[in-house]
């Protein structure tokens, strides 16, 4: 089992200490727009619970997360209309994980369109907002 530090940016956003650009919010997990996108509407899901990877991760918190990326899957489905959605996780730097707590990332994807590199470069904040107003429009909480 890994340490969790609580002084990861994701940890700070669920305490409100960094900003984000939020798509959705349920009892255990927070749903916001990746700074950095592999493509226009990449979406972030974050559980509340405290853990470094999935393995950490209760039982719980794993359903209430694949829950909001799918039905973040079908907002975005509906606001953006891409071919395709890619839903991923990271566990460990080797595997590509950036931030020391567990997330999902829920990626539309368009035929003949190369994914940008993943956490490379930030984009811009209005955009994030404009996407995120999209989605919201499409979002069911239930």
């Amino acid at each position: 089992m890994k340490t969790y530090d609580d002084s990861n940016p994701f940890a700070r956003i669920l305490r409100g200490e960094l900003p984000c650009i939020k798509v959705a919010e349920t009892d255990a997990a927070l749903a916001f727009m990746d700074l950095m996108p592999q493509a226009d509407g990449h979406v972030l899901v974050v559980p509340k619970e405290a853990a470094v990877e999935i393995f950490e991760l209760s039982d719980a918190s794993v359903v209430a997360c694949m829950r909001v990326a799918q039905k973040l899957a079908i907002a975005l489905r509906e606001a953006l209309r891409p071919d395709g959605m890619f839903i991923g996780q990271f566990n460990g730097s080797a595997a590509g994980q950036t931030v020391p707590h567990v997330h999902f990332h829920v990626i539309p994807r368009w035929d003949g369109q190369p994914l940008r590199m993943h956490a490379r470069e930030v984009a811009d904040a209005a955009t994030l907002e404009g996407l995120a107003r999209r989605i919201r429009e499409h979002w069911r909480a239930d």
